[in-house]
């Protein structure tokens, strides 16, 4: 390859992906999780982990197989390792990673267990209208380390750097649903300016716990369609009725292009493009306009060079939400027209459901497989088509169609919008 290819066609840095992991309610690695999502497997269950009597939301897409006490920093921990460990692997690399690390994780505080075992040291009588000032007066008056742990936002990211060696101040962030795209986002950019030759970009949620269900439950975000439960996430039907909260970490290894094919590196795909804007109409809604949302999806095409014409594949947003699939539908129609007909747009959140901090990352992988493959996953549950939304969802059962292209829509709670272009090897 000439020197000129390592090169983009603003003359920037090529970003390969050179390795991923991923974990999901589907299963554990990258061909547990295929096979799964191209078979139009559920991964998501009836809620185990707590009680549920009472909730009106009594479904979710938990990771149950593997052995993690359910607290949330433990399971976000748990996943991003498994992650990382399967993309490292993948990616050839030895010793320490020796490159950044960008890792999209929730927002944590302590648990319930916790705040209720500590406010009963503080004696409060079993009142729970005292049980929180009880709970930070003990927390006042002496150490409570393991406690403190897991409410520390950056907790995660210090233990995974100190497990694979990456270089510098490990980087945390939060953009809501759109966090594992920005975090892709921040190692492309590393490369790009020439900071670095390798990213390790790592999303992962394992914040489904009762207090979760309850927030998402009064913001009427939910599916309430617990039984069966596999069938309640049905993206851009006419029927949908909300998501289904769900847990999961996904890894990718980020190399220039020249450096990956001077190690002799396997290049899994290429990080295009991205699009990121802000929407400040809601603090949970997007903008009912899709405005935001289109000018993020046009970034990106910008950004990677292509136009309407050279995306091949969308993994849409597709969370199964009234209001958010139809502004979705919204912003492909505007930025692709008439051309949105031949283009394939499935949502694997049909299946696994919403991993939020972990979805951009998750998809990302997804969508580059379905490169490799040339398989496109289904949406499944695609039984009622909502007849305002015209789109091609690869209903209910996998289609073999090779495409060289995909976009990746990731848009947030908040008004935190990203989307991501992702593309074969290039010649």
């Amino acid at each position: 390859m000439k020197k000129d290819g390592f090169l983009d066609h603003l003359g920037r840095p090529v970003v390969a992906v050179t390795g991923m992991g991923i974990v999901t309610s589907l299963g554990r690695g990258k061909q547990d999780n295929w096979a799964a999502l191209t078979s139009g497997t559920s991964g998501i269950h009836a809620v185990t982990r707590f009680p549920t009597d009472g909730l009106s939301t009594r479904i979710c897409g938990t990771v149950d197989f593997m052995d993690v006490a359910p607290v949330s920093n433990q399971l976000s921990y748990a996943f991003a390792d498994a992650a990382t460990r399967e993309a490292i692997a993948e990616s050839g690399l030895d010793g320490d990673f020796n490159g950044p690390l960008f890792l999209a994780a929730p927002p944590v505080e302590h648990e319930w267990t916790d705040r209720f075992a500590l406010a009963d040291e503080a004696g409060d009588n079993g009142n729970p209208a005292n049980a929180y000032d009880g709970f930070l007066k003990v927390m006042r008056n002496r150490p409570h380390p393991d406690v403190t742990r897991t409410a520390l936002f950056g907790s995660v990211a210090e233990r995974l750097a100190d497990a694979f060696g990456t270089r510098g101040l490990p980087i945390t962030l939060s953009t809501a649903c759109a966090s594992g795209a920005t975090a892709i986002q921040l190692g492309v950019d590393a490369i790009r300016q020439g900071r670095t030759d390798r990213a390790l970009t790592v999303a992962t949620d394992g914040s489904v716990n009762a207090e979760a269900l309850i927030r998402f439950s009064l913001l009427s975000a939910l599916s309430t369609q617990n039984d069966p439960p596999q069938k309640a996430s049905k993206p851009f039907t006419k029927d949908r009725d909300g998501f289904v909260i769900a847990e999961g970490g996904a890894a990718l290894v980020l190399e220039s292009l020249e450096s990956a094919i001077a190690r002799g590196a396997t290049v899994l795909g290429i990080l295009k493009g991205y699009g990121e804007k802000a929407d400040h109409f809601h603090r949970t809604r997007s903008s009912p306009d899709g405005g935001p949302a289109i000018a993020t999806i046009q970034a990106a095409l910008d950004d990677s060079g292509l136009d309407r014409t050279g995306i091949g594949y969308i993994n849409a947003h597709g969370t199964s939400t009234p209001e958010n699939d139809k502004m979705e539908y919204l912003s492909l129609s505007t930025v692709f027209g008439d051309a949105l007909p031949g283009i394939p747009v499935s949502s694997n959140k049909s299946m696994i459901g919403h991993t939020l901090t972990a979805a951009g990352a998750v998809e990302a992988i997804f969508s580059l497989m379905t490169i490799a493959t040339g398989t496109l996953p289904p949406t499944i549950n695609h039984e009622n088509p909502d007849p305002a939304i015209e789109l091609d969802v690869v209903p209910n059962v996998k289609r073999d169609h090779q495409v060289t292209s995909v976009l990746s829509n990731s848009f947030g709670f908040g008004g935190q919008n990203a989307c991501l272009v992702m593309t074969a090897e290039p010649a």
